[in-house]
C-alpha cells in the first residue's frame, strides 16, 4: 500500500516530543551547593620572642700576624699554608750561633765581675780593719801625750816654786818649760793624727753599710748584675729565634723560607677559627631589639644538609660607614670540626626581645608580605583584613590592626573570596 507523504514526519515528531517529556520527568532536581569548610582560630593577646633572619659571612675569631725582631737567618720552617697548628707549636727556627757566642761572652764578664766583687769585699774588709787598728793606736798616743804633758806641767810648777826658794837655777826651770812646750806640740800632733784616723775609719764605713769600701763592693756587684742582665737579654733573643704559634688556628700565609732573614715583614699569618664569628648584616630597625647574649642559630648553605650552628650574640656593632644604615651583628659559634670557614655565606636567626600584642599563626597571612588575614564575620562570611606584622618567631606573629577574639582563617591562602559563606568548627 502506498504511504501518504505527510504521515511519517508527523508521527516521528510526536514520538520525539513524547520521549523528551518522558526523559525530563525521570531526572532528580539538582541539590543546593554546601558552604566550603575552613579551619579557623581566634586571635588572642599574648607575647612572642621574635626571630630576625639576617644574612652574613663567616669571619675568623682573630687574625694574628707573626713577625720577628731578630736579624738572623732562618734555619728551618716547619709549616705550610693551610696547616692546622696549636698554641706553642714551633713554626720556624732562626740561626743563633752569634747569639750563643754573645751569651758566653756576657757570662764570662759576669764571672769576672763576681770575682772582682769577692776581691773587693776582702780588700775592703782589710782596709776597714787596718783603719780601726790605726785609730786605736792614735787614740792611745793622744792619751800618752796628754799624760806626759800633765806630768811635765806639774814638774814645771814644782821647779818654779823651788826657784823662788833658791834651791834650783833658772836654767833648770827654763829647761823644764821647754819640755812642757814640746809636750804640748806632741799632743797637738797626736790629736791631728787621731783626727785623720777617725776620718779614715768614717770614710771606709762598713761593708754592709755606707762608706768607700761598701760603695766599691756595690759598684763591683752592679757590674756583675749588668753582665748577667745582658746575658739574660741574649737568652731572650735566643728564645725568640724559635718562632712559636701563639694560638690554635690555621696558617693562611707563610712568607719565610730557609736561609731568608725575617726583616720587618709579616712572616706568618694565622687565623683562629674555633670559636669563630658569623658577621651578620642588619638595618637599624632589625638591630633595635637585638641584645648581646641573645641565642642565635646559623646555617650555611655551602655545607651538606644545611648544617645548623647554635651560638650567642657577641656584639652589635654600630654603622659600618658614617651615614649608612648598615649594622653588624657578631655571633660567636663553636667550630670544633672547623666545618665553618672564613668567607662562607651564612644565614642567621636571632631571638630578640619579647613582643606583646594580638597573636596569629604565620599561616594565616594571605601572602608573603604578611599584611592581610581572612576574618570570619558573624554571618559566617569571610572578609580580608589589613594588618601590620610587628614581630614573628617563625610560627606565630604579633600584628596590629586586629582585635583580640577575632576569628580568622588558619590558612590564609585558602581559595575563598570576600563575602563567601564558609563552614567551620567552633
Amino acid at each position: 500500500m502506498k504511504r501518504s507523504d505527510g504521515v511519517f514526519p508527523v508521527f516521528l515528531g510526536v514520538a520525539l516530543i513524547s520521549l523528551a517529556a518522558s526523559g525530563c520527568g525521570g531526572r532528580p532536581a539538582a541539590q543546593a551547593s554546601q558552604a566550603p569548610y575552613v579551619q579557623t582560630t581566634l586571635a588572642a593577646y599574648g607575647s612572642i620572642e621574635p626571630a630576625r633572619r639576617l644574612a652574613g659571612v663567616v669571619a675568623p675569631y682573630q687574625n694574628v700576624a707573626v713577625q720577628s725582631s731578630l736579624s738572623e737567618p732562618t734555619n728551618a720552617v716547619y709549616v705550610r699554608e693551610g696547616d692546622s697548628v696549636h698554641a706553642g707549636e714551633v713554626l720556624a727556627r732562626l740561626d743563633t750561633a752569634d747569639l750563643q757566642a754573645q751569651l758566653q761572652s756576657d757570662l764570662a764578664t759576669a764571672n769576672s765581675s763576681h770575682a772582682n766583687t769577692v776581691h773587693t769585699v776582702f780588700q775592703g774588709g782589710l782596709s776597714i780593719a787596718q783603719g780601726v787598728d790605726t785609730l786605736r793606736a792614735d787614740t792611745a798616743a793622744v792619751r800618752q801625750a796628754q799624760k806626759t804633758l800633765t806630768n811635765d806641767t806639774m814638774n814645771l810648777t814644782r821647779d818654779q816654786n823651788l826657784l823662788n826658794q833658791g834651791y834650783i837655777s833658772q836654767q833648770a826651770v827654763d829647761a823644764q818649760a821647754t819640755l812642757v812646750h814640746n809636750d804640748q806640740q806632741s799632743l797637738e800632733t797626736a790629736n791631728s793624727t787621731l783626727s785623720a784616723a777617725q776620718s779614715n775609719v768614717q770614710a771606709n764605713g762598713t761593708l754592709s753599710g755606707q762608706g768607700l769600701e761598701a760603695s766599691a763592693v756595690q759598684q763591683s756587684a752592679a757590674q756583675e748584675k749588668v753582665a748577667l742582665a745582658q746575658a739574660d737579654q741574649v737568652r731572650v733573643q735566643i728564645a725568640k729565634a724559635t718562632i712559636l704559634s701563639p694560638i690554635d688556628g690555621v696558617v693562611v700565609n707563610r712568607n719565610l723560607n730557609p736561609g731568608e732573614y725575617p726583616g720587618s715583614r709579616e712572616i706568618f699569618t694565622l687565623q683562629q677559627v674555633n670559636p669563630i664569628y658569623a658577621v651578620l648584616h642588619a638595618s637599624s630597625e632589625e638591630v633595635a631589639r637585638i641584645q648581646n647574649g641573645s641565642q642565635a642559630t646559623v646555617t650555611a648553605a655551602d655545607l651538606e644538609g644545611n648544617e645548623r650552628f647554635v651560638g650567642r650574640v657577641a656584639g652589635v656593632l654600630n654603622e659600618i660607614n658614617p651615614g649608612s644604615t648598615d649594622f653588624q651583628v657578631k655571633v660567636l659559634l663553636a667550630n670544633p670540626g672547623q666545618r665553618l670557614r672564613p668567607g662562607m655565606v651564612v644565614q642567621g636567626t636571632i631571638a630578640t626581645l619579647p613582643v606583646a600584642g594580638v597573636r596569629v599563626p604565620v599561616t594565616a597571612f594571605t601572602d608573603d608580605n604578611h599584611d592581610a588575614v581572612i576574618t570570619v564575620q558573624p554571618d559566617d562570611t569571610v572578609k580580608t583584613a589589613t594588618v601590620t606584622e610587628v614581630g614573628s618567631d617563625g610560627t606565630t606573629s604579633v600584628v596590629s590592626g586586629l582585635r583580640a577574639g577575632t576569628r580568622i582563617v588558619s590558612n590564609g591562602q585558602t581559595s575563598v573570596g570576600d563575602g563567601e559563606k564558609v563552614s567551620y568548627r567552633q
